[in-house]
């Protein structure tokens, strides 16, 4: 399960989202779709989870978005706004 290191803040809306790093003073933009797994990941919400709730808002096939939302949580662990819990 990912975790969200506590050096991180960030801000969501309906436009996306915008991640602060402090530790790094670096600040990363998220779409839409990546603030909505990003919300989820701050509810510490199962990928599985995140992945079901976003199929039924979008219509798309779950095995599709699943393959999506664990993509792009691998992506945010290699930007190192996410760990391995």
């Amino acid at each position: 399960m990912p975790n969200i290191p506590s050096h991180l803040r960030s801000m969501v809306d309906q436009d996306g989202a915008a991640i602060l790093d402090a530790a790094r003073g670096s600040i990363t933009t998220l779409n839409p779709t990546g603030a909505f797994i990003w919300s989820g990941l701050e509810q510490a919400k199962h990928p599985d989870v995140i992945a079901t709730e976003l199929a039924e808002a979008t219509g798309e096939s779950l095995e599709v978005v699943q393959l999506e939302v664990n993509s792009f949580i691998e992506s945010l662990r290699q930007q190192q706004l996410v760990s391995q819990g």
